[in-house]
């Protein structure tokens, strides 16, 4: 069951420019991949509902496609407050104009490629999202109520993480369309993702400092870094026989959901 969440955090109180543990990497990397959640979000909401409704037969599949919607835009809205804080304290989304541009051609192309590009997109929200459940130790010193957006959002993105692929199946996308887009995507959102964390450092004064990049080699390449988190799932993507739940990790969602009660309220839910 996918049900739709309103998060009881209150972003208008604002919170630090160096809200992660004063750590200056973390944050601005953060700061970054919250930049292109809003535009990211509408796109992956827009592609599945480009599906002709006669497309998706499985009335499961059905429900599930209007609570990916709902939780997506739920997170579109809070990233926005989140951006909206952002830009009050001097970090401007540096990319959005050529992000608008990737958006409008995007939604010019075949309903599969549109579908192709959300389940690459997805998979890295997936991926990120898993790490972040499975290693608490990355949001432990963070504010607590970005602790709560940030991990709410990974459970949501973990729960819903076969739906945008559940369609395209449905909607006929074979194998090479898949696996081209996701090559193509790979390098965009990487470049884009370092692109903004490199231009929020430098509004920070941090670019060139020893620190920042000792933070950054510990969070990729340290003992439980992100490198050697993500590679492994990042080439399970290339396979032929490939689904994103051959990687059931929904204990961690259930974790989250015992471990946060109190944290969110339920404001609708589609039986799956």
């Amino acid at each position: 069951m996918l049900t739709v969440r309103k998060l009881n955090v209150d972003l208008s109180r604002g919170f630090s420019r160096l809200w992660l543990g004063g750590d200056a990497w973390r944050t601005a990397f953060m700061n970054a991949l919250s930049m292109s959640f809003p535009l990211g979000e509408q796109m992956f909401i827009d592609s599945v509902r480009a599906v002709p409704p006669e497309t998706i037969r499985d009335p499961a599949l059905r429900a599930e496609v209007k609570g990916f919607i709902g939780q997506e835009a739920s997170h579109r809205f809070v990233h926005e407050q989140y951006n909206a804080e952002l830009a009050r304290q001097g970090y401007p989304y540096t990319l959005e104009p050529r992000t608008r541009r990737r958006v409008g051609f995007a939604a010019r192309l075949a309903v599969a490629d549109r579908l192709a590009i959300t389940c690459a997109l997805e998979h890295y929200t997936a991926m990120l999202a898993d790490y972040v459940l499975r290693n608490p130790a990355w949001l432990e010193d963070a504010e607590p109520q970005l602790r709560v957006l940030w991990s709410w959002h990974a459970a949501e993105e973990t729960e819903h993480k076969a739906v945008a692929y559940d369609v395209y199946r449905a909607a006929g996308g074979g194998y090479a369309k898949r696996v081209l887009w996701y090559l193509h995507v790979s390098v965009v959102f990487w470049l884009d993702t370092f692109q903004q964390t490199a231009h929020n450092l430098h509004r920070d004064g941090q670019l060139f400092a020893l620190r920042t990049w000792a933070s950054a080699a510990r969070s990729w390449f340290g003992r439980r870094g992100l490198a050697w988190a993500l590679v492994r799932p990042a080439l399970h993507y290339l396979s032929p026989r490939f689904h994103p739940w051959q990687h059931d990790n929904r204990e961690l969602l259930q974790m989250w959901l015992e471990r946060n009660d109190g944290a969110y309220r339920a404001i609708t839910s589609t039986p799956s």
